[in-house]
């Protein structure tokens, strides 16, 4: 993924109801959820959600797909990876191993 790319992604995701409405997708894998469904799920109003799909879609984290008159939104998973593959690419001097050992909490 290229760097420009990646700070789109970030941006799209700075700001707290995008970054649930993405969570929310993430959770519901590759079929996603209807519009009306993340509103409601959210209690964000239809057109202030329409603002938040259109910022996530310009940054390719979020696809769309009609079915009738609804429109299912989904995580864009390739789109994820390559933003998280790209922010741990030099993750602990590349030893992989150490990246994912868990946390130990305090």
């Amino acid at each position: 993924m290229k760097p420009a790319q990646v700070v789109k992604a970030l941006a799209a995701l700075a700001q707290p109801t995008r970054l649930s409405i993405y969570r929310l997708l993430v959770s519901c894998g590759p079929e996603g959820m209807a519009a009306g469904q993340i509103a409601d799920k959210l209690k964000v109003s239809p057109a202030t959600m329409s603002f938040h799909f259109k910022t996530l879609s310009h940054a390719e984290l979020i696809e769309s797909r009609q079915d009738g008159r609804f429109i299912y939104y989904a995580a864009n998973f390739k789109v994820m990876n390559g933003m998280v593959d790209y922010l741990t690419e030099n993750c602990c001097g590349g030893n992989a191993e150490v990246c994912r050992t868990p946390i130990k909490k305090c």
